[in-house]
């Protein structure tokens, strides 16, 4: 493993790049608004979970091969981008639905659940292929190769890393939670907020769908 100064060096980036406000923020702070605190908490573990899954194909050295070649890097970021803008069109067109509902004097549709947000929020993440290119350009540079053992010390750096976005995601899912609760009892606020989510989700996933393969 690095030695302790490396390893603070590394430490010390790795929390300020997850408390730097990112499209995995912005997701996690979307779903909280739309659904609540309890869909935005597990949305957070979620896309940990989906960051994992980068972390473990870099490890094998199976995110490298996807980077580098044009067709299926493409292929994952144009797959990623399309259920993002999916779920923010679902997200948008219910708040409409529920509002119109609420109108009719009709009872409001429920909220997606904890568990179906934590299986959409793992398909973001792992359907990102800007995470992958991210732990490939970030982690190598602290890695120590003569100590050995380079797979191991990469899937424990990148689990460090996963940790703390997903610790901040939480935080940004309560705060998210408490906006959402201050609109408590304003229909039209809770739908304005849901909408705006619903178009932060499209606005992601084109962002998603332009983005240029890095070069390695």
């Amino acid at each position: 493993m690095p030695d302790f100064s490396q390893f603070a060096l590394y430490f010390a980036a790795a929390f300020l790049l997850a408390i730097t406000p990112g499209p995995g923020i912005f997701y996690v702070a979307a779903r909280t608004l739309a659904g609540g605190r309890a869909e935005g908490i597990a949305s957070s573990f979620g896309t940990g979970l989906g960051g994992m899954v980068h972390v473990l194909a870099g490890s094998l050295g199976v995110s490298a091969i996807v980077l580098a070649s044009a067709e299926l890097f493409t292929a994952l970021k144009l797959i990623g981008a399309v259920y993002l803008v999916w779920l923010g069109f679902r997200t948008f067109q219910a708040a409409r639905r529920e509002a119109k509902t609420m109108l009719e004097g009709g009872t409001p549709t429920p909220a997606v659940g904890a568990r179906r947000a934590f299986r959409e929020g793992v398909l973001v993440e792992a359907l990102n292929p800007k995470t992958a290119a991210f732990f490939l350009a970030f982690i190598p540079q602290f890695v120590n190769l003569g100590a050995g053992h380079v797979a191991l010390q990469f899937m424990v750096l990148g689990f460090i890393s996963v940790t703390l976005n997903t610790l901040a995601d939480v935080v940004v899912a309560f705060a998210a939670s408490r906006i959402r609760e201050s609109a408590t009892g304003r229909s039209g606020a809770i739908r304005r907020l849901r909408e705006a989510s619903g178009g932060a989700m499209i606005a992601l996933g084109i962002g998603l769908a332009i983005a240029k393969r890095p070069a390695l």
